[in-house]
């Protein structure tokens, strides 16, 4: 009949209640959590190395050992310096007291006339000399301590201890090398934690917080998911990439992450434990809003029902507002108006039993 609308063989699916979650997908790579290079403060011939690459390494372990002989005889020859000093402070003290004593006796002589002037002013000038080089001993004393301390120092140099545990990761050098101070002798890499460094768009900047839990994947273990957390994001943006950096602590006792490694990075940004979902593909925009067709049980005619949408994935979409009773038209939606008679199919697949939506992913580094 002129006028009629034709029949549309569609899709259906039924209405389902779920969980949903949103998650955005980014990659980078995994950094270790600390690291720091091993090298000598003064130079000499290494003697020891005492770990190799991949060797773990304790807090305060000697890595390496520079010949010390030099270091060992300028520590006997400040020690030697500070006996003479020290025995020269004995001597000086002893004849302060004796000009002391005898500054006091004619002192007292004086007092009753029975010592002149100029023997007076004699004994106060030898107590002043004698007071001046207990001073001056004094100080030899402390310049000596202060060069034997500097010496112990310099050859405590000599001996290369880890300043915190982890793995080595270099070994830049063997025994035998003559070093010069700053040379690096090894690299040491702390894996307990590891940190993944990612970038992130000025799209997705406002979806993502310091604290939110992420998923890390690498290709090394294509099975594994290691739990991590957004520790940190940049302030700014790079303006040649319009994209901020992001980091990501993973704990790691395992070991398994290594710097180095490629990673993905899953971080969810909306979740519910039950929400009202349809196919994504049921959802079409249509007059500046989002819309679906449905038909209702036991009915051949599809009626256009405008929702409000909420976390969106690739396979299912959150209907906020209607409640929706019946199915959603999934395939053949565009070629449908209101009240357009349907052909359904013999089975209509059904949504239930299809996985949980796992996010829209977006570009990362």
């Amino acid at each position: 009949m002129q006028g009629q609308k034709p029949v549309v063989a569609v899709e259906v699916a039924d209405v389902r209640f779920g969980p949903i979650r949103e998650i955005r997908k980014f990659t980078g790579a995994v950094f270790p959590y600390n690291r720091y290079v091993v090298a000598p403060k003064v130079s000499g011939r290494a003697v020891q190395i005492t770990k190799r690459i991949g060797d773990y390494v304790r807090e305060g372990e000697l890595l390496a050992r520079i010949d010390d002989a030099e270091f060992q005889q300028a520590v006997r020859e400040a020690e030697a310096s500070l006996k003479i000093a020290q025995a020269s402070l004995t001597e000086s003290l002893s004849q302060l007291e004796l000009a002391r004593q005898e500054k006091e006796r004619v002192e007292s002589l004086a007092a009753r006339d029975l010592a002149t002037t100029a023997e007076l002013e004699a004994a106060l000038t030898n107590h002043e000399a004698r007071e001046a080089r207990y001073k001056l001993a004094l100080a030899q004393v402390e310049q000596r301590e202060a060069v034997l301390a500097s010496s112990r120092i310099r050859l405590g140099y000599t001996r290369l201890t880890a300043s915190g545990a982890g793995f080595i990761g270099e070994r830049f050098i063997d025994e035998g090398a003559l070093l010069a101070p700053n040379t690096p002798v090894v690299l040491v890499v702390g894996i307990d934690s590891v940190i993944v460094r990612t970038t992130i768009t000025e799209r997705d900047y406002g979806y993502i917080d310091p604290g939110q839990q992420v998923e890390v994947l690498v290709d090394a273990f294509p099975d594994r998911h290691f739990s991590g957390v957004v520790a940190r994001i940049a302030p700014m943006m790079q303006e040649a990439s319009r994209m901020a950096e992001m980091e990501v602590e993973v704990n790691n006792e395992s070991h398994m992450l290594k710097p180095g490694m490629f990673a993905r990075i899953e971080v969810v940004t909306a979740a519910k434990e039950s929400a009202q979902l349809v196919p994504s593909a049921a959802v079409m925009e249509r007059g500046g809003g989002s819309g679906l067709f449905m038909v209702h049980d036991g009915e051949s005619v599809a009626r256009y029902k405008s929702v409000t949408t909420g976390i969106v994935t690739p396979d299912y979409t959150e209907i906020l507002e209607p409640r929706l009773r019946g199915s959603v038209v999934t395939l053949g939606q565009h070629l449908l108006d209101d009240g357009s008679p349907v052909m359904l199919p013999v089975e209509s697949p059904s949504a239930s039993g299809e996985p949980d939506a796992t996010g829209r992913e977006t570009n990362g580094r």
